[in-house]
């Protein structure tokens, strides 16, 4: 797929408002119509590490990728996002135009926006029906809802502006914001694909360089720099509409797969160093001097090449047409990835109710298991009893409705 076939330069790539067909349309970017299970495993499996990560001192969190190298399930999550929200409303932008394939892309984030604020209530009542209950008030501080038993009257309002975000609760926040932010992007992507992506890393560098952050409240700044990790869901984006297949030859090299590997053999040598520091003496100064802070918040250079790296191997060793994403085995993590809204929403939920067992029963070893088990097993039942939904809901009189979901999920 050329440039300009991504770019799009037909007559209907540049039209705002939809229009009749004619017999001399000019087709736009050829978007791929079939969905990729490997987006949905793996979204699916990002969703149970973040689980596991949420739930402090959880001796099972040791298997995520957080603890081997520089980035972690976020970077993962975030990609696929922009990848699969470009996979959906490009076709929209396609069909429909500028300004019908915007408005989706809003109301699709007004929906992520309900569902937080949803999520909110919950886990607020969640965390101090607990605190109360139990009388551990150290709960509503490690989940950073004591101002809100305080002033709860100014703090729902700065919830709802999106400043005040309890712990575990940053990710749909970043999303609401990308999305809003996503259309003008979509609409360069759809007609010169590397120019949005160069827009895209232009404004991570000058965040990075201008220290742009989203304020917090009731102090600091938002826990997910949008204005960086914005560079990391356009990638994906664009990937989506044509980069993908750019950079085959550039994946299928060799040389690329060796620096790849080399690279997250480095990531995996300096992460062991944050858990054994005598290894730290076998880092040469120039690099432990240079290569920190490894920062999440504004994504770090080190965590985005860390990604890269794994998607390189990732690509290498699961191919699209790979037979055992068919597979049952795989079958839980592609349900909970295709239907990531709800699913992540419980995972929130569920982590913090990890944490009050840990907390309040038992944090040895085998409970722990058991808790991390028995939460996957939830979120894989939940996301078969919603895709049972789905079934036999398009079996009954009314016709089917697509729709893109969280991050072009459901």
């Amino acid at each position: 797929m050329g440039t300009d076939d991504c770019s799009g330069r037909s007559h209907d790539s540049r039209r705002l408002w939809p229009k009749q067909p004619t017999k001399e349309k000019r087709p736009m970017a050829p978007i791929p119509s079939e969905r990729d299970l490997r987006l949905d495993l793996f979204r699916g499996l990002a969703l149970w590490l973040i689980f596991l990560d949420h739930i402090p001192s959880n001796a099972v969190s040791w298997v995520t990728i957080r603890n081997y190298g520089f980035s972690d399930a976020t970077e993962i999550f975030v990609f696929i996002s922009g990848y699969t929200v470009a996979f959906v409303y490009g076709r929209a932008m396609q069909a429909s135009g500028f300004i019908v394939a915007g408005a989706r892309v809003i109301k699709r984030a007004w929906q992520i926006y309900v569902a937080h604020i949803f999520l909110f209530a919950i886990y607020l009542a969640e965390i101090s029906w607990i605190a109360q209950s139990f009388e551990n008030p150290l709960f509503t501080e490690e989940m950073g809802v004591l101002n809100f038993l305080k002033n709860p009257d100014v703090t729902i309002i700065q919830a709802l502006l999106l400043k005040f975000k309890p712990v575990n609760m940053d990710v749909l926040p970043l999303y609401i914001v990308l999305l809003v932010g996503f259309p003008p992007f979509l609409w360069l992507l759809m007609r010169s694909a590397n120019l949005a992506l160069l827009a895209s890393g232009a404004i991570y560098a000058v965040a990075y360089v201008l220290n742009w952050n989203l304020p917090a409240w009731p102090q600091g700044e938002w826990v997910f720099n949008p204005f960086a990790w914005q560079f990391l869901f356009i990638f994906g984006a664009w990937c989506a509409l044509g980069g993908a297949a750019r950079l085959s030859r550039t994946i299928g090299s060799p040389i690329t797969l060796a620096l790849a590997i080399a690279y997250l053999v480095f990531a995996f040598a300096i992460a062991m160093t944050w858990y054994f520091p005598a290894l730290g003496v076998y880092v040469p100064r120039i690099i432990s001097d240079n290569i920190y802070p490894i920062d999440k918040t504004d994504m770090d250079v080190l965590r985005v090449l860390h990604f890269l790296a794994l998607a390189v191997v990732t690509v290498r060793l699961v191919p699209r047409d790979w037979p055992a994403l068919k597979s049952p085995f795989f079958r839980p993590a592609i349900l909970c990835g295709q239907h990531s809204l709800g699913i992540f929403c419980l995972g929130v939920f569920l982590s913090f109710a990890g944490h009050f067992v840990f907390t309040e029963v038992s944090n040895r070893i085998p409970v722990q298991f058991l808790v991390s088990l028995v939460g996957i097993a939830i979120m894989a039942g939940a996301a078969w009893l919603i895709s049972w939904y789905k079934k036999i809901e398009r079996q009954g009189p009314r016709p089917p409705v697509a729709k893109p979901g969280f991050a072009g999920g459901e």
